[in-house]
């Protein structure tokens, strides 16, 4: 696999710098960029690579190389070099409109279902990342692909507002859309690794009331009421200020089930949170808090699983890393938001290009495991590469 990347700024000449930039007949295109920067890119990348396949979306933070960066694009192109066999790389896009959270889970269906199965080994997926159920998106597909079909990707960001987020597709840019990749081929390396780094603190609070992903009670009081008293001061800079204290999720037996949940927005007057997945209705709820040194720890420990699952190492080539990291740890480590992108890169070392965004959810199945969930707050990795 060839691998070539650059980073646009806003002030940048882009015809220029694409003009310049000389990657080899690429056969995917990943864009990860500000919202004013993807809107001004798309037709742009439409001219410059009308052969690749080109996907992305709006970011609350882009991520390259070079480490982390803001009002930024970052481009990456991916060339295939398997392409001899009964079985060459390749990758076939597919993309739909969601027309409202309602109906995530049949548009995770019409996703799967443009997707030829034979042959197929994984699915990179970019999805909206504010009228959506990301638990809802991944069921539909999960109901098509199968439960043993690695799927992984996350949720497009808007620099935390959570106002509106934009997708890339190879036919333009619009702010309700999915797309996502399948990846075919005998020769491609594909793993992929989770983790967080926060703790809960607090009682477990039980669900009494709950739709979807959309929470109205805790122990019999307004969510959101019960939410605000833990925030105290916080509450007032509500649904932002969430991202820093996410919920873990527990069985109907207070036992871990090891996902996380983040705020995506509120209603004052029902007194409702709603969150980025669905929500266990037979379940409890307990607020995490999380530190600097705990979430680098965290980031590394995701990419030493997806380098192990693959024995980068041993692999030889190039390869690509995608990391996608909540935008609620961003805001978490301010400053030292570098640090989990240099241990990142710290394990891969000169065997992958990094690539990636800040995200309003993350999607990968759990370290060591191939069912897909929708993940808050962790730094998901996948890796990318192909057999010498």
């Amino acid at each position: 696999m060839k691998v070539s990347q650059i980073t646009l700024r806003e002030h940048d000449d882009m015809s220029a710098a694409l003009a310049a930039w000389q990657p080899e007949a690429p056969d995917l295109l990943l864009a990860f960029s500000a919202i004013p920067l993807l809107q001004r890119l798309a037709d742009r990348l439409a001219a410059r690579f009308p052969q690749a396949l080109r996907i992305g979306c709006s970011t609350a933070g882009e991520i390259s190389k070079d480490g982390v960066s803001d009002h930024s694009c970052v481009l990456t192109a991916l060339q295939f070099e398997a392409r001899e066999g009964s079985a060459p790389s390749r990758a076939i896009e597919a993309s739909t409109q969601l027309l409202g959270m309602a109906d995530s889970q049949a548009a995770g269906r019409r996703l799967a279902e443009q997707l030829p199965r034979a042959g197929l080994r994984a699915v990179l997926l970019l999805g909206q990342g504010v009228a959506v159920n990301g638990s809802a998106l991944i069921a539909g597909m999960v109901e098509v692909l199968g439960p043993d079909l690695p799927i992984t990707g996350g949720l497009a960001g808007d620099a935390a507002a959570f106002s509106e987020t934009w997708v890339l597709h190879s036919a333009g840019v619009r702010n309700d859309q999915l797309v996502c990749v399948g990846l075919y081929g005998e020769a491609l390396l594909f793993s992929h690794g989770s983790f967080g780094g926060w703790s809960p603190f607090g009682p477990a609070r039980r669900v009494t009331r709950c739709e979807g992903n959309v929470l109205f009670e805790l122990d019999g009081e307004p969510a959101l009421a019960v939410y605000k008293r833990y925030l105290g001061d916080y509450a007032k800079d509500l649904p932002a200020s969430g991202l820093l204290f996410p919920f873990a999720m527990l069985g109907s037996d207070h036992s871990e089930v090891g996902l996380i949940r983040t705020i995506l927005g509120i209603d004052e007057a029902v007194g409702s949170l709603t969150l980025a997945g669905d929500i266990d209705p037979e379940g409890y709820l307990k607020l995490m808090h999380a530190s600097t040194d705990a979430l680098v720890d965290g980031a590394e420990a995701a990419a030493q699983a997806a380098a192990e699952a693959t024995a980068v190492a041993q692999a030889g080539g190039q390869g690509l890393a995608l990391l996608v990291s909540c935008v609620g740890r961003k805001l978490v480590m301010g400053g030292r938001v570098e640090e989990e992108i240099e241990a990142v890169a710290d394990v891969f070392g000169q065997s992958a290009v990094l690539t990636g965004f800040y995200s309003n959810g993350e999607i990968s199945p759990f370290t060591g495991n191939l069912e897909c969930k929708l993940h808050n707050q962790t730094m998901t990795i996948t890796y990318l590469g192909e057999r010498p």
